[in-house]
């Protein structure tokens, strides 16, 4: 990869009327931090249209306030492949698949929000567009008709980092991994990450590949060319999170904005149309929530009734499904630490579930100090006063959110960037404990009771809270995200004027 010796500056900002179009890759993840920045630089006088799935905008409509707003806009693509997104994804083969559909049956619609009347009228014509940064076809489609685009990377600088070593990985021979390697060797070459990632630790995808040629290296190759070609590159991150790898990210890339953590810069930004937006809600919906699943407030009662940092807040994400054998480990220890735990389990989250014969010792421990539910209001509950730790997938708006509630965590990742999430938490930061690969029930109880018991525990949520109010004031005024945010803006408005950057 050759270096970037361009200037990283934004153009000041103009008077002129400009409209992003926003388009994201159909999955809760990507979803969430895509839909936060839309409402940002709709209260910031952007023009903004959101644009989604058919499923996934049905499924956020049932539970939020969707209809247009002055500034923000929702519309749609078809659906790619058959029946729920959601449970196509998983980045296994079906990724790849994904991919291709998406190709197929929305390029002509989304070329078709792009340059016809349907979304001027009162508003002015698209002026730019930011595109998730793993969707091939929107990327290619605003360059092809001229349209400056801006790429949102949703997962954190350091798995990114990770992808884009890619080639440093092949020519060193790490990938394909040997049928028979020590998971634990420490990957060397990789600049910035020096005696950190393991080979355990590197993303899902690079310990299935059987040779160079594997579709899943053309991808990966596809997704890092996307990012240098971009106009800009945007991370919800903030620079106090990782401020030896943004530097030399920033020498490669295009002009890099970490203006994260989103979900909090929302709540901190100084957003003059706030009541106009309250006004406009529909009663009995929440404004722009992105959740694809209905949440279980109960939950929050059960909280209330427990007492300070005694629980341990459970969930796996929205996409991945574990085993009957796991379920059991993690269920029996959970109860054996002999904690409280909150557990958000999907109905879909157990392969063969409904053969397990829940045990006695699991029903009346549960009964006692648990609480399992369908799905939670998890940033609620991860600043709720009674929770104490967070056993978490590492997906990464989940990582943020608990850094921003101060919570630490246990790492138990499944695929993808969650695999370099959880190293850089447990060896990084230092804010959790990293159990990746393994969850027998003595391995469970014994990192719950080392995050929630004794001098361990205490240094673990000291170090979370600082990284809490590192956090913070990235957002506050004078931050660094709250600074790159209106950098951003800026950047935006000033492809109204020249229609590049």
């Amino acid at each position: 990869m050759e270096k970037n010796t361009s200037s990283s500056s934004s153009s000041s900002s103009s008077s002129a009327a400009a409209h992003v179009l926003i388009i994201c890759f159909p999955g809760q993840g990507h979803v969430t931090p895509m839909l936060s920045l839309a409402k940002l630089l709709s209260f910031s006088g952007v023009f903004t249209t959101f644009v989604n799935t058919e499923s996934i905008h049905r499924r956020l409509s049932s539970s939020s306030d969707l209809t247009d707003r002055r500034r923000l806009r929702f519309r749609t693509v078809p659906d790619p492949l058959t029946g729920g997104v959601d449970e196509e994804l998983g980045f296994s083969s079906k990724f790849i698949n994904l991919q291709e559909s998406m190709r197929s049956c929305s390029t002509e619609p989304y070329k078709k929000l792009l340059l016809t009347e349907e979304l001027t009228g009162e508003w002015p014509p698209v002026t730019c567009v930011i595109a998730d940064g793993i969707l091939f076809y929107a990327i290619e489609v605003a360059g092809e008709v001229g349209i400056p685009t801006l790429v949102f990377r949703t997962s954190s600088l350091s798995s990114s980092w990770a992808y884009a070593s890619l080639r440093t990985f092949m020519d060193q021979g790490i990938i394909p991994f040997p049928e028979k390697c020590d998971m634990d060797e420490i990957v060397k070459g990789v600049e910035g990450m020096e005696g950190i990632l393991r080979r355990r630790d590197l993303p899902g995808f690079m310990k299935m590949v059987k040779s160079t040629e594997d579709n899943y290296i053309k991808i990966i190759n596809g997704i890092n060319s996307l990012l240098i070609n971009g106009k800009a590159l945007i991370f919800n991150s903030f620079d106090a999170l990782d401020p030896t790898l943004l530097p030399i990210m920033s020498s490669y890339y295009p002009p890099i904005f970490t203006i994260g953590p989103l979900h909090l810069l929302t709540k901190f930004f100084n957003i003059s149309n706030e009541k106009e937006q309250e006004q406009e809600k529909e009663p009995g919906k929440n404004s722009c929530s992105s959740s694809l699943r209905q949440e279980d407030h109960a939950c929050m009662t059960w909280l209330d009734n427990q007492p300070d940092k005694s629980v341990v807040y459970v969930t796996f994400g929205t996409v991945a499904v574990m085993s009957l054998e796991q379920f059991t480990e993690f269920w029996h220890g959970l109860v054996n630490s002999g904690h409280r735990f909150l557990w958000a389990m999907r109905e879909d989250m157990v392969k063969g579930k409904e053969e397990m014969e829940v045990t006695e010792e699991l029903e009346e421990g549960t009964k006692e100090r648990g609480c399992m539910v369908e799905w939670v209001p998890q940033e609620e509950v991860l600043a709720h006063r009674a929770v104490g730790c967070f056993l978490t997938h590492s997906g990464w708006n989940s990582t943020l959110e608990g850094m921003v509630a101060g919570v630490p965590m246990i790492c138990f990742p499944y695929f993808s960037d969650q695999m370099v999430n959880s190293r850089f938490v447990s060896e990084v930061w230092r804010i959790g404990l990293d159990m990746k690969d393994t969850c027998d029930r003595n391995t469970v109880e014994r990192m719950v009771r080392e995050a929630m018991e004794g001098e361990s525990a205490l240094e673990l949520r000291n170090s979370a809270a600082r990284m809490a109010d590192l956090a913070r004031k990235s957002v506050e005024k004078n931050g660094t995200s709250c600074a790159n945010f209106e950098r951003l803006v800026s950047y935006i408005k000033s492809t109204a004027l020249t229609g590049s950057s």
